[in-house]
Parts: structure tokens; sequence; C-alpha cells
């Protein structure tokens, strides 16, 4: 049984203070159990819990089951047992709580429980981890992405089989619940992920990762990026196309942007910006005048379709402006999202 102290632990924030928590978990015990804890207790303590017990009247279930899992928590922290097995905990809850919140309780126990593990599995690559859920069942790996990080897991679910997508957002959205068998078997694949992890090669985006440490120099930056180009000329130049990348246009000022527009030639803006992210269009369209705005508008529809090739290459056009008018030192862009402050 756990110390009588465990009951009584400083109050976290919440709906519940800590006594009125001890008080939940006492009178889910019954009298016996509950008067052992009591007969432990100091007279002030003994005094605070039981005047709560008694105003206590019609308790929600979902307050029962916080105060339950608030004080599992906290036992396994301060008791340093750990290595109770999870068919002795299910009968243990059983019989102190019933079924149903015993069962609650548990997956709460164990989903905790799994969520370290998937942490490890952020440093493999997307691609790796698709292959490796990608002939399990639609629930698997819906529960599987459940437990990821969102960024990961739009990641996975994007190098997942294009037609089967759908059907595993569909099932990750009604997760409410992971049942015991769902999660040893999500234990289990975990495990095979992990054992073979250390077998991947990792996978790094050397070019980007200087473009974006250059973007973020505080000062010098222009020299920086001339010994570079002494070194390497041809790394240098992919490093500035990942630097420039059409994406920045989104966060200029529209006194910048009102000058890139008139250094660029409508036709050029209008292949540039099919299929661009919602951010550049619009922030290209608000440094229009409204006149200039929906002819433009009206000059992408008339474009029609336009093969992918010649979009990039209009938009490595379009930003190769973009840098001669910094060179020239016309403009000054800002080349990453950097917090702001009221």
């Amino acid at each position: 049984m756990a110390e009588a102290s465990d009951l009584m632990a400083a109050a976290e924030p919440g709906a519940l203070s800590a006594v009125e928590r001890a008080a939940i978990v006492l009178l889910s015990m019954g009298e016996e159990p509950a008067a052992a804890v009591l007969r432990c207790l100091s007279r002030e303590e003994l005094l605070d819990v039981t005047q709560v017990m008694s105003r206590m009247s019609g308790i929600k279930v979902d307050s029962v089951k916080t105060a339950i899992q608030h004080f599992f928590d906290d036992y396994r922290e301060q008791s340093g047992v750990h290595g109770a097995s999870r068919s002795y905990l299910k009968r243990s809850l059983d019989l102190a709580l019933g079924g149903d919140i015993a069962n609650s309780v548990l997956h709460n126990i164990y989903g905790d429980a799994i969520r370290p593990k998937m942490q490890r599995l952020q440093w493999a690559s997307p691609k790796w981890l698709a292959e490796h859920i990608a002939y399990e069942h639609v629930r698997m790996q819906a529960v599987f992405l459940a437990f990821l990080p969102p960024h990961l897991a739009s990641e996975v679910i994007a190098a997942l089989p294009a037609e089967g997508r759908d059907l595993v957002l569909l099932n990750v959205a009604r997760l409410q619940e992971v049942d015991r068998e769902l999660l040893v078997e999500l234990e289990e694949l975990v495990e095979r992920c992990l054992a073979g992890l250390g077998q991947q090669s990792a996978s790094v985006e050397g070019v980007r990762q200087v473009a974006e440490i250059l973007n973020r120099l505080p000062a010098d930056r222009q020299q920086m990026v001339e010994r570079l180009r002494a070194h390497d000329p041809d790394v240098m130049g992919e490093i500035e196309l990942s630097m420039y990348d059409f994406l920045v246009l989104s966060r200029q000022s529209e006194a910048v942007l009102t000058r890139v527009i008139e250094e660029v030639a409508p036709e050029l803006w209008a292949v540039a910006l099919k299929g661009a992210e919602g951010a550049v269009r619009n922030a290209i369209l608000a440094a229009m005048p409204r006149r200039q705005a929906q002819n433009f508008e009206e000059l992408i529809r008339r474009s029609g379709p336009v093969p992918l090739s010649r979009v990039e290459q209009a938009r490595a056009e379009v930003m190769a402006r973009v840098k001669a008018l910094v060179d020239a030192g016309e403009i000054e862009v800002q080349l990453f999202a950097e917090a702001t402050v009221e």
C-alpha cells in the first residue's frame, strides 16, 4: 500500500485540490482499506480529508478518473516500484474500482509508457517509418501516427501510398481511447522499429541547414557568403538558392514587395505564383494596387495549366531579381521568420 502522505501530496493546477483527490481515492477503496490509510494520517490531515469526504456527493466519473490517475502517477514516481505487469494492474484495479474506470486508468498508464519510445522514433526518416507501417492494418497505422508529433506524422503519412491516406486520417480522427490489445500490438511494432533504427542511415540536408544558419547570422553575412564562394562556388550557388527560397516573399514588408513587383513582369509573376502557398500569393496581391491585383488574378486564370518545371524556373528568376536588388542595396529582405513583439 502506498504511504498515507502520497494521498495528501501538494496540489497541482486543476479542478480538484489535493485533498479532494485524496478523498475520492479513499472513498473508492472501501471501508477497511480506507480506515487503514486514515490511521496513518496526522490529526490535521485526518480532519481535513474526512471533512471533504463527508461533503462529497454525486461525484462525476471524470473526477474519479482524474483523482485515481494522479494517485498512480505520484505513486509510481515516489515508490520506485515500476515492475507491475499489465495483468496484475488490471486485476487490482478491477477489484478496487470496477471495470470501466480501471480500463480508463490502465489505458492512460500504458499510453504514457509508450510515448518515450515513440519520442526516439523522431530520429528516423519519415520514409523509413512509412515503410515499416505500410503493411500494418489501418487502425494500427492510425494509432502509430496518433502517438507521433504532428510534424513527423504529417511527413510519414505523406510517404504512405496515396490511395490509403484518407482512411488512415479518418481512423486517427475517430480515436478516443486505445484498448489494451492494440497498445500491446503498438508496443511490439515500436520495438521492431527501434531494433532497426540503428541500421538506417541518417538523412541530413546540409545545404538547407547552412542556408538557415546564414539567414540567421546577426552580422557579416555577405562576408561569410563570399568566403564560402571562394572555397566552393558550386556549393555556395546551391546554398544561395536555398537562402532565397520563394516562400521568403511571404514575410517581406509591403515596401519591399512593391519594389520587387516593379522589377518583375506580370507574365512572369503569373507563372511563378501557380500553385504557390496562400501566404506568398496573398502577400503579393496585397502589395499591388486594387485594380492591378484584379487584372493580375485574371491573368493567372487565363494562363491555364503550366508545367511544374516552368513554374520552378519562373520562381528562380523572380528570386534572382530579388537577390540582385539586395546586392545592389535597394532592398533589405527578411530571410527567416523572426519572432516579433507587440
